[in-house]
């Protein structure tokens, strides 16, 4: 639309104005042909003599474009003609729209019916003509629009298929079913007498040998096979394969396992594409109708892949991932370039690479990634999207990897930038903002997490500590404001100290000395910040190195909280009295002690809430409370046998079964997970067989009761 061209154009005045008091403004048209197409111009006036001459706006419409200009403000946009109040009336008055909005003549209103060619129902609502058109234009533009992109996308898709190298299927297939899938073969068994049926899903065949040896000469003319049984393994009488026995009263359906692989591959000139592919293998045990019911018939396994995604990546161009999606109405598979909806999208996880991708790389633009070297380094396998994505994001990757500094780039891959110092730094020192003599304990460290935080804590309070207290400091979890509290009135040497003394173990200990130097470390920082905020005189001794902490950090806590915590508890106390009335029946049940750790319920209310506190997780909350006080769920208290009345794990276990349903410690994490979870798995093994008074628990322990 000529803009300029149509300000130029006188405007064209109202004649007259109306003697109507109800009358707010009048509308003036005029067809004009401006640079070679037909406008239609609205003019809309206010109903007063001195507004004669300029009106309140100007609607230019041609047939695929509309405007509007605003003379007072000397401004053109495309807001709308509204149908329920008209653009040029500020507010509205409380009239009626028809008697407050009129045309100067009946010819305009023809000229806009005509102009517009829309049909109305109340011909009197004659603005609305043009908000009909103009929304006809803006729809018809919005759809042109989505139809223009679209067809750009699918031009792409279209390019990027073209350019993508034939997918090796059988290739694939081999190295899943022989690496991935360990050519895993199943003997489907029917045990009769001394005899049993096999069928091998690798030949396929089915064939009677004896497992069980009657002494006869005639035996060793038989096929001879190891006793069957559920899951262990064998070997076919027929091929000679060795498989896992399933037994075929137990098999319903075919098994199926899945295998999820990264295939990369060259593209374009130096481009690269990451593939995505689900291997399936299932096994399959044919049945007849026999004599005795159904019989085996015959046994096979297939082998089948897909390609789910594809990831591309070019230069100085954002990743583009497409999806292979299931049409249900026509039966096909097609590629876009968007994912599914909801909980049906397509996730790409990690997965093994094959090997044929890193020669791929070489002479794309990711031939010196390093993602070779970072896979190496893992004990799992790694997601390559995530990895070349986070490569292209910050090339820096490439250099933490090869200085094997792993921790830090598993966070970087996971979008945890807040580690970084300065993105745009060359030298590992800088990016990671640490000094540059420490770098070579963080290699040591392969980079973690923890000790880097320490490190950048030293540099930005302009400290020079030994390796020795950054590999401590670390190990205490203490964060950057607990550290500076510290150190405004002791030395960080006499802190780490003091820590280790309370602790009553050395560093880099075992996983219990860890979680006790953490444990102390906290409580030492927490009782130094409460004495801070009270007012105390912090370079008194008395109060600096309390003789006992664990006693020293409650009175604080009981004097900052006294006044709220003793009406929580006394809350709770009163809200939930079955726990402790409960408390020796539950002490009966569920006690248990070995050499290492003690467990047992809850006494009261006061206690789980004090346990939520000292652990910082949830459980102190009514939700916990009120199930245990009902009896549906009953909470579990898991500590350290020589340290009882220290807070450690907390458990949450069913009432009806013996079934934990979470377990939990400070901050809502699990400390030495692996052991912990053996040794609970093993106490609810006892629950379960009644083995839980007799396994090995002092004559004592057993009777008491608190």
């Amino acid at each position: 639309m000529k803009e300029k061209t149509i300000e130029k154009i006188p405007y064209l005045g109202l004649q007259k104005i109306s003697r109507k008091k109800s009358v707010k403004y009048i509308g003036v048209t005029a067809v004009k042909i401006i640079g070679h197409k037909k406008h239609l111009l609205l003019e809309v006036y206010e109903n007063k003599k001195e507004s004669k001459k300029i009106p309140v706006v100007r609607i230019a419409l041609t047939k695929k474009d509309f405007g509007t200009y605003w003379p007072d403000k000397h401004v053109w946009t495309r807001q709308q003609v509204s149908y329920y109040r008209p653009i040029w009336m500020e507010t509205h008055t409380g009239g009626t729209l028809t008697d407050e909005n009129i045309l100067q003549s009946p010819e305009d209103l023809e000229r806009i019916k005509t102009f517009c060619g829309t049909k109305l129902f109340n011909p009197s609502w004659w603005w609305e003509h043009i908000s009909r058109y103009e929304a006809d234009i803006t729809s018809t533009e919005r759809i042109n629009r989505v139809e223009r992109e679209h067809k750009r996308r699918q031009e792409a898709l279209k390019d990027r298929q073209a350019n993508t190298k034939a997918l090796p299927e059988k290739a694939i297939l081999y190295r899943a079913d022989h690496v991935y899938f360990h050519d895993e073969h199943f003997l489907y068994y029917k045990k009769h007498g001394s005899r049993a049926d096999i069928a091998c899903s690798k030949c396929g065949g089915v064939t009677t040998a004896r497992w069980k040896s009657s002494g006869a000469y005639e035996d060793q003319f038989e096929r001879n096979i190891e006793e069957p049984r559920e899951n262990s393994f064998g070997t076919c009488p027929m091929c000679g394969a060795r498989g896992q026995y399933k037994c075929k009263g137990k098999v319903k359906g075919s098994i199926r396992k899945n295998r999820y692989l990264f295939l990369g591959q060259k593209y374009k000139d130096n481009g690269f594409v990451m593939r995505y592919i689900q291997v399936e293998k299932e096994w399959t045990l044919g049945f007849i109708a026999g004599d005795n019911g159904n019989e085996m018939y015959n046994a096979y396994e297939k082998l089948s892949g897909v390609e789910l995604a594809r990831a591309y990546f070019e230069p100085g161009k954002k990743a583009q991932v497409d999806y292979n999606k299931h049409d249900p109405y026509v039966g096909r598979d097609f590629w876009d370039d968007c994912n599914l909806y909801g909980l049906s999208s397509i996730r790409i996880n990690s997965g093994p690479i094959l090997p044929e991708t890193y020669d791929e790389m070489a002479g794309t633009m990711f031939q010196y990634s390093a993602m070779k070297e970072y896979t190496d380094s893992l004990m799992s396998v790694c997601n390559p999207v995530e990895y070349l994505e986070c490569y292209m994001r910050t090339p820096q990757l490439e250099m933490l990897v090869k200085m094997h500094l792993i921790g830090v780039a598993e966070k970087l891959i996971k979008c945890q930038y807040g580690i970084i110092e300065d993105e745009t730094a060359t030298r590992p020192d800088e990016f990671l903002g640490i000094r540059k003599e420490k770098l070579k304990l963080l290699i040591k460290e392969k980079g973690d997490i923890g000790l880097l935080r320490v490190l950048q804590m030293e540099k930005r309070l302009a400290e020079n500590w030994t390796d020795e207290q950054v590999q401590q400091l670390a190990e205490t979890g203490l964060t950057y404001t607990q550290v500076v509290l510290a150190e405004k009135y002791m030395t960080l040497q006499k802190f780490l100290n003091r820590i280790k003394k309370y602790a009553c173990c050395d560093y880099g200990g075992c996983s219990q000395s860890v979680y006790r130097i953490r444990h102390m470390a906290s409580t030492y920082a927490d009782y130094l910040s409460m004495r801070e905020d009270r007012g105390y005189d912090l370079t008194n001794t008395v109060y600096q190195f309390p003789h006992d902490l664990d006693e020293a950090h409650e009175k604080m806590v009981e004097e900052v909280n006294k006044e709220e915590l003793d009406k929580h508890l006394k809350d709770v106390a009163a809200r939930f009295p079955n726990i402790r009335h409960s408390y020796r029946k539950l002490r009966n049940k569920y006690y248990y002690e070995d050499d290492t750790y003690i467990i047992r319920p809850a006494k009261s209310a006061e206690e789980i809430v004090t346990e939520g506190r000292v652990l910082h997780h949830c459980v102190g909350g009514d939700n916990y409370l009120g199930k245990h006080d009902r009896g549906e769920t009953y909470i579990l208290f898991l500590r350290f046998k020589d340290t009882p009345n220290m807070q450690y794990v907390t458990v949450e276990i069913e009432a009806t079964t013996p079934n934990i349903l979470q377990w939990y410690g400070a901050h809502d994490k699990k400390p030495d997970q692996e052991n912990i979870q053996k040794w609970l798995n093993r106490y609810i093994r006892m629950l379960v067989t009644g083995t839980l008074r007799t396994a090995g628990m002092p004559a004592m322990a057993i009777a008491y009761s608190a």
